[in-house]
This record gives structure tokens, sequence and C-alpha cells, in this order.
């Protein structure tokens, strides 16, 4: 069994900062892209940033310019440190990542349970 487990979340002031973390766990192989995807109170989940095995970054527009995704191979981590947070960033942000479970079979993608991210003063 894989788990996604993240944290970091919390209350912050608006245009403070936080670093969210997310540690994937069990029977993995290889784990390709990871990232970051929110959701915010009555509106559809949105990728914030992705980020592929290499190491190649993808952002969302909301996320351009004060997000920053980054992975650990080895430890089977991807962190997102943001920066010059505002309200509009209040939402539950999900780990995902698109792995194999072991060699030969598909990838498959899996999400973590999500961390509350609060902007407000």
């Amino acid at each position: 069994q894989v788990q996604l487990v993240e944290s970091g979340g919390g209350l912050v002031q608006p245009g403070g900062s936080l670093r969210l973390s997310c540690a994937a766990s069990g029977a993995i192989f290889r784990i390709y892209t990871m990232g970051w995807y929110r959701q915010a109170p009555g509106k559809e989940r949105e990728l914030v940033a992705t980020i592929t095995r290499l190491s190649s970054p993808n952002y969302g527009d909301s996320a351009k310019g004060r997000f920053t995704v980054s992975r650990d191979n080895a430890k089977n981590t991807v962190s997102l440190q943001m920066n010059s947070l505002e309200p509009e960033d209040t939402a539950v942000y999900y780990c995902n990542a698109d792995l194999k479970q072991y060699p030969g079979v598909p990838s498959t993608d899996y999400w973590g349970k999500g961390t509350r991210v609060t902007v407000s003063s």
C-alpha cells in the first residue's frame, strides 16, 4: 500500500510564507511526476505545481513567480515553498504522485489526504 502524507499547512498572514512537504511511503518501485494541487471552497481542484523525476517543474498560473516546487528522489519527497501568500491561496493542498509499485506494471496516480492552508489577517 502506498501513502502520501502532507505536512506544513496552517494559518499565515497575507504576504507570508509557508513550506509544504509530502512524503511517499510503502511499496514503491519508482515515482515519476510528483506535485501539488489545491481546492478552495466551492471551486474545482486545480494545479499548483508539478515536478518530473528529473526535476523539471511546471507551475499553474497562480503559482508562477511565488511558489517553488522541489523533490528529493532518494527520500520520495516533494516540497512546495510558497511566498507572498494571498487570501486567494486559501485552500486544501493535495500531494500527488504518479508512480509504479513494481516493475512492469503501469504507473498509477496517488493522492494525499490534504493539508489546509489559510491566508488571513
